[in-house]
């Protein structure tokens, strides 16, 4: 595992998680109630004894890279690091990264100094819980000089992925970027996915193959496909190494889930307060790491939960929860109502004095006002949400739309990032 150099994509913009990404790189964007995006990519690697890590990035890095800086530091002796790249003018290149492969190539002798044997390329704005060791043996024994790994999908999951053909020894022979709707894809389908009847049901009727956008390359092989004029790995890269390369497909069966969008963020967030979550944040085996924030336990005064997780740091006090996420050092007041809500939390307390100041201003104070009621939102950090606000209660009548110091995006409200709500506000 020595061997191997791995690199976290961090995307672009970040243009469908805004206004989440309003101000941080979209692998920044807190997730769980205490971690971040990024920790679940960095997370899969350090479990899988993998160390060296780089993370490309070029929008917003500030908040990333103090969270990278804060939470990961390997002693001295196990010659692992987690480092940023972040799109910077140098002598040999310029201007912003053109896509995943142009981030890479933009960065090319930053990886030479290691001599890695393989490249593992990963998203970071995914959620799921791979052994990548696994992943690797499969792809050295392969004798593959790229392998793809894929996950099982529906027909309609495949609109917006890329699908892959393979042959029976998983050769990929085809690739097919985000067919849409109407394309005729039968001849796609996993070998047997007629014949077998019961895997179908099991599956839930996946019977294509999609790239997770996750891949292994063998170094000479990653060398040979960047000395090109392809700036991406899933539209170029990728259907370019099938016709010259040997290219296998690593199939992973668990839980894997693209998180870029305001509706899977929501729904991906939620499900982790479910009686049984998809993804399992107590695995002692594969812990999420993140920042160590040495905070108190959270104190909960006279409340009801019902499938709520709530981070450390926070006080509650005679609250309903229901469905919901409580993100760090939220405050919750006496009476508020929560359905189905995630509250990113709070970056730090405020003090007496700031409490007194806001008071006289009829500011409301960071967090969630008394007798507040709330369904179907995501709180970002630091929001100020007053009492007896009533947010999100007319379900049926919601607009897409930017609102100032909310957004409507799939129907969910998002509350801005600092946002001030006032007392007795109904959105």
């Amino acid at each position: 595992m020595d061997k191997v150099l791995s690199l976290i994509l961090g995307g672009g913009k970040g243009s469908r998680l805004y206004p989440l990404t309003a101000d941080r790189a979209k692998p920044a964007v807190p997730f769980g109630g205490k971690s971040r995006l990024i920790d679940i990519a960095i997370s899969n690697c350090i479990n899988s004894d993998l160390r060296k890590i780089y993370i490309l990035t070029q929008f917003e890095s500030a908040s990333l890279n103090f969270h990278i800086n804060q939470s990961y530091q390997f002693d001295v002796f196990s010659k692992g690091f987690v480092e940023i790249l972040a799109a910077s003018q140098k002598n040999s290149v310029s201007g912003w990264y053109e896509g995943t492969a142009d981030a890479v190539r933009k960065n090319w002798k930053n990886y030479q100094k290691h001599s890695p044997e393989y490249y593992m390329i990963l998203s970071g704005d995914q959620l799921y819980n791979m052994d990548l060791k696994q992943f690797l043996d499969e792809h050295k024994q392969s004798g593959a000089d790229v392998t793809v790994a894929a996950t099982p999908v529906s027909r309609e999951d495949a609109n917006a992925l890329g699908i892959l053909k393979i042959d029976k020894d998983k050769k990929i022979e085809s690739f097919l970027e985000k067919p849409g709707p109407d394309m005729d894809i039968s001849e796609l389908k996993m070998p047997d996915a007629d014949k077998n009847k019961s895997r179908r049901a099991a599956d839930g009727q996946k019977e294509y193959l999609a790239s997770m956008g996750i891949y292994i390359f063998n170094a000479d092989a990653m060398e040979k496909c960047l000395d090109t004029e392809y700036t991406d790995f899933g539209k170029e890269i990728i259907p370019e190494s099938i016709k010259n390369e040997k290219v296998n497909a690593y199939v992973y069966n668990g839980y894997w889930e693209d998180i870029g969008t305001i509706k899977n963020f929501y729904e991906a967030n939620l499900n982790l307060a479910s009686a049984q979550p998809n993804f399992n944040l107590y695995d002692d085996d594969s812990p999420v790491f993140t920042h160590r924030r040495n905070l108190p336990p959270s104190k909960i005064n006279s409340c009801v939960f019902k499938q709520a997780l709530a981070a450390e740091g926070s006080i509650i006090t005679d609250a309903y929860i229901n469905y919901s996420i409580v993100g760090v050092r939220t405050i919750i007041n006496e009476g508020a109502s929560l359905d189905g809500v995630y509250c990113m939390g709070s970056d730090f307390y405020e003090t007496p004095a700031q409490l007194k100041i806001n008071k006289e201003k009829g500011v409301p104070c960071i967090g969630i006002g008394r007798s507040a009621v709330i369904r179907g939102a995501i709180i970002d950090k630091n929001a100020r949400i007053g009492a007896n606000c009533r947010i999100g209660i007319d379900q049926n009548n919601r607009k897409d739309g930017d609102f100032g110091e909310y957004h409507i995006v799939d129907g969910i409200i998002v509350i801005k990032k600092d946002a001030v709500i006032p007392d007795g506000t109904v959105i």
